[in-house]
């Protein structure tokens, strides 16, 4: 047999074989649902009309629209729980691994690509946000973006928020399973603190809730990653009382306006500023690039009006300068919008949006700062700025109720001792080899930069920023041992317990991806 015939032979015996699976994953989810499934409903085949439309608007880094890891056999798109336990069940029949998608925000993609035959559970349609203000909680299903609750809350209640986000397109699902900080931090903790309940379905089909589940697998969800320990349908979360009034500002500081010193006073109060009042840094390049320069901007959310912010702002940072005209009273969901990047005065409709307003290729990385960076070590991120174009890092104070809360609550260990988290991101527009080569080297020396002022034994990140770089479970079987390189600095001691929850609650390893949470040992389990 020549080369090219045997070349044909193999290629002829793979399709034939992944035609066979196509057509016996069709007939088991047929069964599994009592009603005939068709790539016409919300099971999606390539070459349907709305295949590859999904699966570009749900990724929202485009660095991996032109991926070459394989695509995805069938998008499944539930309508209920039903069409989810088939999923379950037949893939696992059929040796088919499972991805799970809400908003496709995740930083690598885990959620829509993989290396071996899969399929993607996306949950677009399961979005409902059931609110009850008498209670004062919320229903959620994983489906739904940030956006999507913090309007359907401002609806019933101008004195009701959610601390979580500040990305309205961000999807629910994914940001509360992996902790979800954002401008309440500081007020109410995370996301996943303020759940109280939640509906999975696991690997045997069963759906399971709070009491059902166990308290150590809710305790795992709530911070440690749904997607490696089944498919979260919906969260019960607790709401939050907001004034109804609070103040906003968002004031730039470029270097020749003293940025750099300011930033360095920032270090030494934003954490020990009194709960309501949240400010953030976000320092990046402005200008053209022949005459670029860097700015850091101020943003801050202040639980209470301008006359009450004043005086504290003067207490705690006087060398910052605050006035009365640089603030803008508002209610609460217009500050989400502000933070956003929207008017106040905008049509609440645009949260209703579940695509990035700022999309772009990019990467992302993270740290934790449990001291301030000298003046000297500011001023060496602003020269590596130098070299790059689109560019930011976010820094976000921590202190406030992050320090009352303990590190093993939930699998989220990052609160006391921790000033601030932050994010470095690098943003092209040209989505090509040499292009992503030449961004992600920077990025990584940035990192390699900043590692003598962070935390280290081990250095810590956010798993909601994933990153890969930090390593991968390369076999199937990968255990707790050959994954606490990276597993520990997310997760730090409460990686071995959450390895324990996932052994007990998913023994196959079934529900699994490039960084999802390992079993214990290597014994071997009957993935069927």
């Amino acid at each position: 047999m020549t080369y090219i015939k045997l070349i044909f032979f193999l290629l002829a015996a793979v399709i034939a074989t992944s035609n066979a699976t196509n057509v016996a994953f069709i007939k088991c989810m047929s069964s599994q649902t009592k009603k005939v499934i068709n790539s016409s409903d919300h099971l999606l085949a390539p070459g349907s009309p709305s295949y590859s439309s999904l699966m570009k608007s749900s990724q929202q880094n485009p660095r991996w629209v032109n991926s070459t890891t394989q695509k995805p056999l069938y998008i499944v798109t539930p309508y209920t729980d039903i069409e989810i336990q088939a999923s379950i069940l037949c893939s696992r029949k059929h040796g088919l691994e499972v991805r799970i998608l809400s908003g496709g925000h995740d930083y690598e993609g885990q959620s829509f690509r993989s290396k071996v035959p899969f399929i993607i559970i996306n949950l677009i349609n399961l979005r409902a946000v059931r609110v009850n203000i008498e209670d004062e909680t919320a229903w959620v299903q994983s489906g739904a973006t940030l956006g999507e609750v913090y309007y359907n809350i401002a609806k019933k209640s101008s004195v009701h928020g959610f601390p979580a986000g500040v990305c309205p397109s961000v999807g629910i699902g994914g940001h509360v399973s992996g902790g979800g900080f954002g401008n309440m931090v500081r007020k109410h903790g995370l996301a996943a603190d303020n759940v109280i309940d939640a509906y999975l379905i696991d690997v045997y089909g069963r759906i399971l809730n709070r009491k059902t589940m166990g308290k150590n697998l809710f305790w795992a969800i709530r911070g440690g990653g749904g997607a490696s320990f089944g498919v979260i349908v919906s969260w019960k979360i607790k709401l939050v009382r907001v004034p109804a009034v609070v103040t906003y500002f968002s004031v730039d500081k470029k270097l020749d306006q003293g940025a750099t010193e300011l930033v360095d006073r920032w270090q030494y109060v934003a954490d020990k500023l009194p709960e309501d009042l949240f400010i953030r840094i976000i320092m990046q390049n402005v200008g053209p690039v022949n005459n670029r320069t860097a700015q850091a901007s101020f943003q801050s959310l202040f639980l209470g009006k301008v006359s009450d912010l004043i005086p504290v702002m003067g207490k705690w940072f006087p060398e910052f300068g605050l006035r009365a005209e640089n603030c803008t009273e508002m209610t609460w969901f217009e500050s989400a919008l502000s933070f956003a990047g929207y008017p106040k005065e905008s049509s609440w409709d645009v949260f209703l949006t579940r695509t990035d307003q700022y999309q772009s290729n990019m990467k992302g990385k993270s740290d934790y700062a449990t001291k301030p960076i000298p003046k000297s070590g500011l001023e060496g991120i602003w020269k590596q700025f130098q070299t790059e174009e689109s560019v930011f890092v976010i820094m976000e104070p921590f202190g406030g109720r992050m320090n009352k809360i303990s590190k093993s609550k939930t699998p989220y260990p990052h609160r006391k001792g921790n000033l601030y988290n932050l994010q470095y991101l690098v943003k092209w527009d040209v989505n090509t080899v040499k292009a992503t080569k030449k961004h992600m080297s920077w990025i990584r020396k940035l990192y390699k930069y900043m590692k003598p002022y962070v935390s280290h034994s081990p250095r810590r990140a956010y798993q909601n920023y994933r990153d890969f770089d930090l390593g991968i479970n390369k076999q199937l079987n990968t255990t707790y041992n050959e994954a606490a390189g990276w597993g520990k600095k997310y997760f730090k001691n409460n990686f071995r317990r959450l390895a324990k929850v996932k052994t007990k609650a998913d023994p196959y390893n079934f529900f699994r991806h490039e960084q999802s949470i390992p079993l214990i040992s290597k014994e071997k389990k009957n993935r069927h």
